[in-house]
């Protein structure tokens, strides 16, 4: 009964909707000046933080409704909301020109990464907090068989996802196409490319492809890749999670790019 309950809840909630968990997620959002539809706090005495969070909520004119602590659990989509959860529209993904014109108006070469299925909600916001503390103009995803921007992801990526700019594509192949047509250099991740990746020259306008957690690339993304490249594996595992390739990968670019 319970199980049903809570499914029930979530089939009840706006479709139009989403919900950000957490009280550093929340404060961050409240920080940016989005619109937040409503927040959920927990019933009972306020301390710490949450307090900070009903006042910029009022001074906002934003609706605070306390409900009992089950009723949150219930709502809830990760694993430690923390007594709130705000209300929000859905996130608003951008097109993938969004991306190339970021790096223009910067008058910056485009920093870009492409990720081929990343499946792990964890994983995608760890990236996304990566890519925003190293400058990346912008994250392209697909929009089947792999993780959106929800819940998780906000709380993982501190609200990074505020200030990255991401586009969500029916076609990762037709991107990386349309980025080419603009003079950036594909490189990809991958465990049988015979070039490392600090061997190569990451400072022109480039773009990043971080496969599947489990498969990698697709066959017909890295059939498209101008460049394969490696990670060295010196230990008895061969691979590395999806967010680490992916912050070493990135900081070798920011390194080249600094000096």
């Amino acid at each position: 009964m319970k199980d049903n309950r809570k499914f029930n809840n979530k089939k009840e909630k706006d479709s139009f909707q989403d919900q950000i968990e957490g009280r550093n997620s929340v404060l961050e959002l409240l920080e940016t000046g989005k619109d937040i539809n409503k927040i959920f706090v927990e019933k009972g005495e306020k301390h710490g933080s949450i307090n900070k969070i009903i006042g910029m909520a009022k001074d906002k004119k934003i609706v605070i409704v306390e409900v009992e602590k089950s009723k949150l659990n219930q709502m809830a989509e990760t694993d430690n909301h923390q007594g709130v959860i705000a209300m929000v529209p859905p996130f608003n993904y951008c097109e993938v020109k969004d991306i190339i014109n970021e790096a223009k108006q910067k008058n910056e070469k485009p920093f870009i990464l492409i990720l081929d299925g990343i499946e792990d909600p964890h994983n995608l916001g760890s990236i996304i907090r990566t890519a925003e503390t190293a400058g990346v103009h912008g994250i392209i995803i697909p929009k089947r068989r792999a993780c959106s921007v929800n819940s998780t992801v906000y709380k993982v990526a501190s609200g990074a996802v505020e200030h990255v700019k991401i586009a969500r594509v029916n076609n990762i192949t037709d991107s990386i196409n349309l980025l080419k047509e603009n003079d950036i250099w594909v490189y990809g991740t991958d465990i049988a490319a015979t070039k490392y990746y600090y061997e190569e020259n990451l400072t022109g306008a480039i773009a990043i492809v971080i496969g599947n957690e489990g498969q990698g690339m697709s066959r017909l993304v890295k059939e498209n890749c101008d460049v394969l490249l490696k990670i060295p594996m010196k230990g008895q595992i061969t691979s590395l999670n999806a967010s680490v390739s992916a912050g070493i990968v990135m900081y070798e670019a920011v390194k080249q790019r600094m000096y």
